[in-house]
């Protein structure tokens, strides 16, 4: 070590040993001028200490530093939290009591992922809300917190446009904010979430929500709705065993039904007469007459989503007596709606609104080759 290094060293630890001296009882002000004369010293250490001596330096501070109060090392963390060289000082900092962490979790630009994954996996939910105001933060990191963070803190991630989101988080979101009304604003809004979870949050949101998801999928430029349907159309093809146990007996007997040129919108009103048996094949055919996945087909006919319905109806033509036929045969056994109302639902959706809205939900191939 160089004698200025040495000199840097030395004036720096005879600062900190002035700091462990203060007590509760010392003024702020004196706190405050005790701190920026360690303050200098360290902007001096930055400039003018060689690797060797700093790197000495940087020891010495984190080894001290648990001697002090809490409130000196809220104020020496404030001090690092822009450094790029009190490296050791840094990740002892970002593991300490949130008053000290905060300001290293949120602005230190040395902390990794490593140090950051450790802050989660054993702190508080305040740690997690200060790393996610973090100005990058990884798809690892995000991953751990939608994991281990409750709603405002998944709230105040989705809020950060620095946070890189991977796919798998956005589903784990996405399933969530189903029953998490707090999640779902800042999930829609969020520019690149991914649009085929949108599909499929739709059916368990309502009304601003689901115009707010409406007016994603008219923003979706061409190119990011092919990728979209692609996604879709291979998580539909994982779920559907699972969802649907005759899905191969359903389809075969609506393939005979295009075949021969006979599925039409009056066919769901008589599939719907046979009776629970023929329930599936329904399913089929109003995927395949509205040009849907069989998954969502399946999911809005056993939740009674008679809203989800109409839009699908009218976006896809069917005539009003159609859909108000349907709607009573698929309504809830304990739903009192009379049919000039079901009726009146089917009116008020817009034909543009739901011809854009499906345009999303439109399969581009068939459902079974």
């Amino acid at each position: 070590m160089g004698h200025m290094g040495q000199k840097l060293v030395s004036e720096t630890l005879s600062h900190f040993s002035k700091l462990a001296g203060l007590t509760k009882q010392a003024t702020s002000e004196e706190r405050r001028e005790l701190l920026r004369t360690v303050s200098d010293a360290i902007v001096e250490s930055t400039q003018g200490a060689d690797c060797k001596s700093f790197g000495e330096l940087d020891d010495l501070l984190a080894s001290v530093a648990a001697d002090y109060s809490v409130e000196i090392r809220a104020e020496l963390a404030e001090l690092v939290a822009s450094s790029t060289q009190f490296v050791r000082a840094t990740e002892q900092f970002a593991l300490d009591d949130i008053k000290v962490a905060a300001p290293i979790l949120t602005r230190s630009r040395i902390l990794n992922d490593a140090t950051l994954l450790k802050v989660i996996g054993t702190n508080s939910q305040h740690h997690m809300m200060a790393v996610t105001r973090r100005q990058e933060i990884s798809p690892a990191v995000t991953k751990a917190l939608v994991d281990a963070g409750n709603d405002d803190v998944v709230v105040s991630l989705l809020s950060n446009n620095g946070a890189q989101i991977a796919h798998e988080t956005y589903e784990t979101v996405a399933k969530r904010a189903e029953t998490s009304a707090v999640l779902q604003f800042p999930l829609v809004r969020r520019q690149d979430v991914p649009v085929e979870l949108l599909n499929d949050l739709y059916t368990k949101v309502e009304g601003e929500i689901r115009r707010e998801i409406v007016q994603k999928f008219n923003s979706v430029s061409p190119e990011e709705l092919e990728k979209a349907f692609e996604r879709s159309r291979q998580r539909v093809s994982k779920k559907t065993g699972e969802t649907v146990v005759d899905y191969g007996v359903a389809t075969h007997r609506i393939d005979s039904l295009v075949r021969g040129g006979s599925l039409k919108p009056a066919s769901l009103i008589s599939l719907l007469r046979e009776g629970p048996q023929s329930r599936t094949s329904f399913i089929v055919a109003f995927a395949r007459l509205t040009d849907i996945e069989l998954e969502f087909s399946h999911r809005i006919v056993t939740a009674h989503d008679l809203d989800t319905i109409a839009l699908l109806c009218r976006g896809a033509g069917f005539e009003r007596a159609i859909y108000v036929t349907l709607a009573i045969a698929l309504k809830k056994p304990d739903d009192r709606t009379d049919p000039e109302h079901l009726g009146q639902l089917y009116e008020d959706v817009p034909v543009v609104a739901a011809q854009r809205a499906i345009r999303f939900w439109k399969v581009r191939t068939a459902l079974a080759a």
